[in-house]
C-alpha cells in the first residue's frame, strides 16, 4: 500500500465562506486521479466538512469505484458521545452516510485526557472490538492528541489497539505541546503502526514558509514542491505506514502523488535542513493553529476562530497588512473577535492545546 492517503477534511468549495459547499464535481476528479495512480486509502470522520463528509465520499468514491479499490478509514467522534446507545447510532449512521457495509479502518477520535475518560466510561474500545468481531471493522486504532504520558497509559491499558494515528510534522517534531517526537517513540515502543495526521500542518507547511526557507529547499531540490518535503518528513519513518494529506485541488494532489508514487525516505541532512527551517518558521508564526476546525462547533457567539487567526498571521507576517484586515472586517454573518467571552470551550477541542481566549484579545486588538 502506497503510503500517501486522502484526508477528507479539506475537500474543494463552491463557497469558500461555507464550509458544506463541496465541489462535487472536482472532489471526483480527485478521487479518480488518486486511485487510477495505485493510491487507495481514504479518511473521512463524522464532523468534517460541517457533517458533509461522509456523504461525499460516498457520492465520490463508494459510488462510483468498486469497494476493492480503496480502503477507508472513519472515526467515532467520542467527544459527542454521552451514552453506549449513541455509539451504535453514530456507527450505524456512519455506515449508512458512507454507503459501505465495514470500514478497513475505525478510530475513537481525538483522544486527549478529556476524551479518553469519556471513552472508558463509554468502552469504546470494546464496543470497536464488538464491530470487529461483527465484521463492520477490520481495523481498530485511535487518534491522538495530548502528551505521550498519556499515549503510554493507553496502549497499557488498551493492547488491543492496531494503530494510532499521531500529528507529526518537522515543525512540531520538538514541540513540547504536540510532542511529535516522544509520541512517535512510544508507538515504537509498543510496536504499534503509525498513520500521520497534519504533515503540512494545515497547510502552514506549503504556504507560510518565509522566502528564506524556500531559498533553502530550493537550493537543495529545485523540483521540490515546499509542500513535498513536509509529507517526506512524516513518510521517512519507519514505523510511519500512512501519511494523510487534505488535499483541496488537483494540482495539490498531482504534486503529492509525483514522489509518493516512488516513494524516497528523505537523507540525514535533509531532515537537519528541515529543523533549521522550523526554526525560521516558529519565529515568523503568531499563532499556531493548523485550521482543522475543531474549535468552531459550540462557540456561543459563532466565532470562525481558525480564519481570523489565519488573518491575523497574514496581517503580523507581512507588516500589519491592511489587505487582511479589509478581510477581516467583510467577514459577515459572524461573531468578531471582541464578541469572544473567553467560556474556552474551544480550547478543549483545540488539538494544538492553543490559549484561543488569549489569542483572541490579540486579534480583536489587531482589527476591532
Amino acid at each position: 500500500m502506497k503510503k500517501l492517503g486522502f484526508g477528507a477534511m479539506r475537500f474543494p468549495l463552491l463557497d469558500k465562506n461555507d464550509t458544506k459547499s463541496i465541489d462535487s464535481e472536482q472532489t471526483c476528479k480527485m478521487f479518480d486521479a488518486f486511485l487510477e495512480q495505485g493510491f487507495m486509502y481514504v479518511d473521512t470522520a463524522y464532523m468534517y466538512h460541517d457533517y458533509e463528509s461522509e456523504r461525499m465520499v460516498k457520492r465520490a468514491l463508494v459510488e462510483r469505484h468498486p469497494r476493492e479499490s480503496f480502503i477507508l478509514a472513519d472515526k467515532l467522534p467520542v467527544m459527542m458521545i454521552n451514552t453506549k446507545e449513541e455509539q451504535e447510532r453514530v456507527f450505524n449512521e456512519q455506515l449508512e452516510k458512507c454507503g459501505v457495509e465495514y470500514f478497513d479502518y475505525y478510530l475513537l477520535h481525538c483522544l486527549d485526557k478529556k476524551n479518553y475518560a469519556n471513552v472508558q466510561k463509554l468502552d469504546s474500545f470494546g464496543f470497536g472490538m464488538q464491530k470487529k468481531a461483527e465484521g463492520k471493522i477490520r481495523k481498530l486504532g485511535f487518534s491522538f492528541h495530548d502528551d505521550a504520558v498519556l499515549l503510554e497509559k493507553i496502549l497499557k491499558e488498551h493492547p488491543e489497539t492496531e494503530f494510532v494515528q499521531l500529528q507529526i510534522n518537522y515543525l512540531d517534531w520538538e514541540s513540547e505541546k504536540v510532542q511529535s517526537r516522544l509520541c512517535y517513540e512510544v508507538c515504537e515502543k509498543y510496536d504499534k503502526p503509525v498513520i500521520v495526521m497534519e504533515p503540512v500542518k494545515g497547510g502552514t507547511l506549503a504556504n507560510d514558509v518565509p522566502e528564506a526557507a524556500r531559498l533553502m529547499m530550493k537550493e537543495r531540490n529545485p523540483e521540490a514542491s515546499v509542500a513535498s518535503w513536509a509529507v517526506r518528513f512524516a513518510a521517512s519513518h519507519k514505523n510511519v505506514f500512512m501519511v494523510l494529506s487534505g488535499m483541496s485541488d488537483m494540482e495539490q494532489i498531482l504534486d503529492n502523488m509525483s514522489y509518493m508514487k516512488d516513494f524516497k525516505p528523505l537523507q540525514e541532512e535533509e531532515k537537519e535542513m528541515l529543523f533549521k527551517i522550523a526554526d525560521i518558521i516558529r519565529s515568523n508564526t503568531e499563532i499556531p493553529c493548523t485550521g482543522c476546525q475543531y474549535c468552531v462547533e459550540g462557540c456561543p457567539k459563532k466565532i470562525p476562530i481558525p480564519k481570523y487567526f489565519a488573518l491575523y498571521n497574514e496581517f503580523k507576517g507581512i507588516g500589519e497588512s491592511a489587505e487582511a484586515k479589509e478581510r477581516y472586517q467583510a467577514v459577515k454573518d459572524a461573531g468578531r473577535a471582541m464578541d469572544c467571552i473567553s467560556c474556552k470551550k474551544c480550547e478543549e477541542h483545540c488539538p494544538q492545546n492553543l490559549k484561543v481566549a488569549e489569542y483572541m484579545k490579540a486579534v480583536s486588538k489587531a482589527f476591532d
